[in-house]
């Protein structure tokens, strides 16, 4: 059995399975390829196939029955725990970068990365931003991310959950960023460290009918994560209408809050139909993620 042949046959499997995708993947031969890649300790971007301008060995070589079963072992767990394939390998990538994660903390993909790393949000930053609150941080990886696009800031990596901060620090320390992330754990925006010249923040925001019929590879992350109701809501916003109440006693005069609410559009803004705010373009649409500035906030 060649690679190309295995992933072929594992993803197969995982579509007759029907397991849901969405943690790094978004169907089931880029799930499979990143499974048997792993398994076999190859690096990610390797070709399944041989190439015409390149020698790949990795490619054409026949796989080992040893090889095969421990790639066939992996594929049954993942169907058979419906766990993220994340947290299988303990890793998961976001904009080129290697995050460790486990059950403790959600799978990063937040599509706030892209918005950091493709330089959406200069228009509105300037020499000025030193200080940036990366909120329910999670595993760090925004906080991460957003230390290694603006060099000279801090970043402060806040979250409810200590064992998710447990995570964060893993990744802090494995990208050499313990002295320009301080990490804090508490419910909300923190009483120290700001004000803040941005603030990036993918909090619970899943509506309370989509909380009771999500995948269960989901349902193996952190509730506390996902779930945007816990103060008696159902829309979702719980968190978010707190956060912005509070968020400009947080800012800076010219500063800027970036908040994703996934597919909450339309819940978000029956929340909050007379707030002006900027959307800005990820991969996954127009409507995803939103810009507020600390002027617009104070109009609430």
């Amino acid at each position: 059995m060649t690679l190309l042949e295995c992933v072929t046959q594992s993803a197969q499997q995982l579509t007759k399975a029907g397991v849901a995708f969405g943690h790094g993947t978004q169907n089931a031969f880029d799930e499979a390829a990143w499974l048997v890649l792993w398994q076999l300790g190859l690096p990610l971007d390797t070709p399944l196939a041989p190439t015409a301008d390149a020698d790949n060995p990795a490619a054409v070589r026949r796989l080992t029955s040893d090889e095969q079963t421990k790639v066939k072992a992996l594929i049954h767990t993942r169907i058979n725990t419906r766990k993220p394939a994340a947290y299988l390998t303990h890793e998961a990538w976001l904009q080129g970068v290697s995050f460790y994660v486990d059950e403790r903390a959600i799978v990063p993909r937040s599509l706030i990365a892209e918005v950091l790393v493709e330089g959406s949000l200069d228009y509105w930053l300037n020499e000025s931003t030193h200080r940036v609150l990366d909120l329910c941080t999670g595993n760090g990886s925004l906080a991460v991310l957003a230390a290694l696009v603006f060099p000279d800031v801090m970043v402060q990596a806040a979250d409810i959950s200590a064992e998710a901060l447990e995570v964060a620090h893993i990744n802090i320390e494995r990208h050499g960023l313990h002295q320009r992330i301080i990490l804090h754990q508490g419910d909300g925006l923190p009483n120290h460290g700001g004000p803040y010249d941005l603030i990036l923040c993918n909090p619970p925001y899943v509506n309370a009918r989509s909380m009771a019929t999500l995948p269960p590879e989901f349902k193996a992350e952190p509730a506390l994560a996902l779930d945007g109701n816990t103060a008696g809501g159902i829309d979702g916003m719980d968190f978010v209408r707190r956060l912005l109440r509070d968020a400009p006693a947080h800012m800076t005069e010219q500063a800027i809050l970036v908040l994703e609410i996934g597919n909450e559009r339309t819940h978000f803004e029956a929340a909050f139909p007379a707030l002006e705010v900027i959307w800005l373009a990820t991969s996954a649409g127009e409507d995803q993620v939103l810009l507020v500035s600390r002027e617009t906030l104070l109009t609430l």
